[in-house]
């Protein structure tokens, strides 16, 4: 079953319009603006007011934009308060580090791959300084979606203005297979209305 995802997923990779007629964002003000593969920061974008998350909730040397981080370390919080460890194990990345991951993935695993599980420079949420990849206290993110903290992230982390940003069979719309670990803070108005209809960034942004 995973290989015949696979097949489709390159499938559509070549008959998408992912890269293609790309907008550059320089000055991004809101927080449910879009970075994907057809909306990019620039390379000297760097989020003025980053913030280094708590070692309580986080690897060293974490860094969120200010609202984000404090919504981060409250939600982490209340669900360690429960009984759940939640942990970001990647948040901001710049533009140099996303050159160099990206191109890691082209050089181990070829260039399809690399666009289905990663981003090409500029084209990363992370850089945003609003995206965590989080896992529990076993730090391995890949198996996060079998642990009891994903439950409780995917029912809970809207109230913190944070959503699932690439759910199942969605990659059509976001450009990026499913990513139980990944979320992007939005504010906590437009994370419920994401949740309530069960929609990506993307939906939302084109109907309002």
């Amino acid at each position: 079953m995973e290989k015949i995802i696979y097949i489709l997923i390159l499938i559509m990779l070549e008959n998408s319009n992912f890269y293609k007629d790309v907008n550059t964002i320089y000055s991004p003000t809101s927080y449910d603006f879009i970075v994907n593969k057809n909306n990019k920061l620039t390379s000297d974008y760097v989020p003025y007011d980053l913030e280094v998350i708590d070692t309580k909730y986080s690897l060293e040397g974490k860094y969120l934009r200010k609202d984000a981080k404090i919504a981060f370390e409250n939600m982490a919080s209340d669900a360690k308060a429960l009984g759940f460890n939640i942990i970001c194990v990647s948040a901001y990345r710049s533009y140099d580090y996303q050159e160099k991951l990206y191109n890691n993935y082209v050089k181990d695993k070829g260039f399809y791959y690399a666009d289905m599980a990663s981003a090409r420079a500029g084209h990363s949420e992370h850089q945003t300084g609003l995206a965590i990849d989080v896992a529990n206290s076993s730090l391995d993110y890949d198996n996060f979606e079998d642990t009891k903290e994903f439950i409780w992230m995917k029912n809970n982390a809207y109230k913190y203005g944070f959503i699932l940003r690439y759910p199942k069979a969605k990659f059509h719309i976001t450009g990026f297979k499913y990513e139980p670990w990944h979320y992007r803070y939005v504010g906590e108005k437009i994370a419920k209305d994401i949740f309530d209809k069960n929609i990506t960034l993307e939906e939302y942004k084109k109907n309002i």
